[in-house]
């Protein structure tokens, strides 16, 4: 069923990429001669605890395009390795867990998928000059420059310009209370400087931002009150899927009409899972159209779905394209050029929905959505 799978993915991004599918026969002569060291290649993120799911499904997504490379042939012959590591979504394990890569002499790392674990790990990275490529970090405090550390999205930049432009102008929401994680407070102060900056330029007006910690003992009933003591029009909620959830049955419980609002950190299945009833009507700008009917995405979708079943989600599709951009660099490294170098030449990737253009520092573009939870799916507004 996976092979049969992985053949019709192939037959997709072959054409897209300008593989050349490694013949039968030559497959057979491969397997005559002893078999080459493989190419390892690391992937870093948090497969335990609140954010999981976010780990879980980068991990899934890095596994499925190593198997579909060495289905191809792998690279100039060899087979294409993936050592995963936890990083717990704590700094000191995180720095570990690269130090354990490092060891492994990956040629590059897919991951972080946190910006907190990111801004751990992007110093030790540039020091043993190993490339790391994040499917999902987004903090301006790595935009721009020259390092080791490259990312197949935005910054939070357009997400909260784009954010704001809608909560005021289409919901007419003039009058916002913002609650933001501080456990990952590189992405969350982030998003929140540059959605208030958007947001009052265009006449809204923060009534109140409170930081909370993530945790299971964290107080939501207590925070979503505090919330609502200022009278909002809505509550906008930076943070990742399970808090979101939680903090958003509290404040539906009190105030059943309530406007809710998220960042993209929030909306993975798990967000609609745990949410239920209370996350309907919730907005949030996104980079991944789960209605695409691309046949790319399509037919990754189905061999992600088949594969592990469940929906990849937005940190399946980006980690799936991060994935392939280290191995189409490695495929296109020259000699004495680093895999860095064969990237940035190179420039703009095919990704299963939409393409991705790094620009000289590493940084990428790709498309936005805006998106609503609507009968218990994510579906496009824009």
């Amino acid at each position: 069923m996976l092979s049969g799978l992985i053949s019709e993915v192939l037959a997709h991004f072959a054409f897209a990429r300008g593989w050349r599918l490694v013949a039968p026969a030559a497959l057979a002569l491969l397997a005559a001669c002893a078999p080459p060291e493989p190419l390892r290649i690391g992937f870093l993120g948090g497969i335990s605890g609140r954010v999981a799911d976010l780990g879980l499904g980068g991990r899934n997504a890095a596994t499925l395009a190593v198997e579909m490379r060495n289905k191809a042939g792998g690279i100039g012959g060899r087979q294409v390795e993936l050592v995963v590591e936890d990083d717990q979504q704590d700094a000191d394990v995180a720095r570990k867990a690269f130090a354990r890569l490092a060891e492994r002499k990956v040629e590059a790392i897919v991951g972080p998928m946190t910006s907190a674990m990111a801004q751990a790990v992007v110093p030790l990275a540039n020091e043993a000059k190993l490339l790391l490529v994040s499917p999902t970090v987004t903090t301006t405090a790595l935009s721009g420059i020259d390092d080791h550390f490259l990312r197949v999205i935005l910054s939070t930049t357009p997400y909260a310009q784009k954010s704001a432009g809608h909560h005021l102008h289409h919901q007419g929401s003039r009058r916002i209370a913002v609650a933001y994680d501080l456990r990952n407070k590189a992405y969350s102060e982030s998003w929140l400087a540059d959605y208030r900056q958007a947001y009052e330029n265009v006449g809204g007006k923060i009534l109140v931002a409170i930081g909370f910690q993530s945790s299971d003992q964290a107080h939501f009933d207590e925070l979503a009150v505090r919330l609502l003591e200022s009278s909002p029009d809505a509550v906008l909620l930076i943070a990742n899927s399970v808090d979101a959830a939680l903090l958003a049955q509290q404040l539906r419980a009190r105030q059943p009409n309530l406007r809710l609002n998220a960042s993209e950190w929030a909306a993975t299945e798990r967000l609609i899972e745990l949410g239920g009833k209370a996350v309907e009507g919730m907005t949030m700008a996104q980079f991944i159209d789960r209605g695409s009917r691309q046949p790319a995405y399509l037919a990754f979708r189905q061999a992600y779905v088949d594969r592990f079943g469940h929906e990849p989600g937005f940190a399946g599709l980006t980690a799936f394209d991060a994935t392939n951009v280290v191995l189409d660099g490695l495929a296109a490294r020259r000699e004495g050029q680093t895999l860095k170098q064969a990237i940035l030449d190179r420039r703009e990737f095919s990704g299963a929905q939409s393409s991705v253009r790094f620009d000289a520092a590493g940084d990428a573009s790709r498309e936005t959505y805006l998106t609503v939870i609507r009968d218990g799916v994510f579906a496009r507004i824009d």
